[in-house]
């Protein structure tokens, strides 16, 4: 795994606000996401902002992907709801994830890192726009 980049002084509150337990998920997620985003073709153009006072991520390339807690305090990892990321990686990942709606991904705490799982869904969440209007894979 890459070191990702230190973060912006506007986003570090955010990750602050989380218990430690959390934030270190969190902070999993979001080295993978810019590991991810460095083998992308506009990976130089990825911003991390706040969005909704959560983390977000996002490329050209792709629809973006925020950090943050359920309402019962999980760790997650957010899509748009109007995309198929969430309804897509359900498919083909149901065994590996757990799923909050059409637009999270619960990151366990209790059990071992979904590295390979994870990896697939934010590759298809950086990569959403590349696939055409459906966001489906041609």
């Amino acid at each position: 795994m890459i070191d990702a980049p230190a973060m912006p002084a506007t986003v570090v509150p955010a990750f602050e606000a989380v218990p430690a337990e959390p934030r270190a998920v969190l902070l999993n997620v979001r080295a993978l996401i810019f590991e991810i985003a460095a083998g992308l073709p506009d990976a130089a153009r990825m911003s991390e902002t706040l969005k909704w006072g959560q983390p977000s991520y996002a490329v050209p390339t792709g629809t973006p992907l925020r950090l943050g807690l359920t309402r019962a305090g999980q760790p997650a990892l957010f899509a748009h709801c109007q995309t198929r990321v969430v309804a897509d990686a359900r498919a083909v990942l149901d065994t590996a994830l757990e799923f909050e709606g059409n637009r999270a991904i619960l990151v366990p705490m209790d059990r071992p890192f979904p590295d390979a799982a994870l990896r697939q869904v934010i590759h298809a969440a950086l990569t959403y726009r590349l696939r055409g209007s459906s966001g489906r894979s041609a």
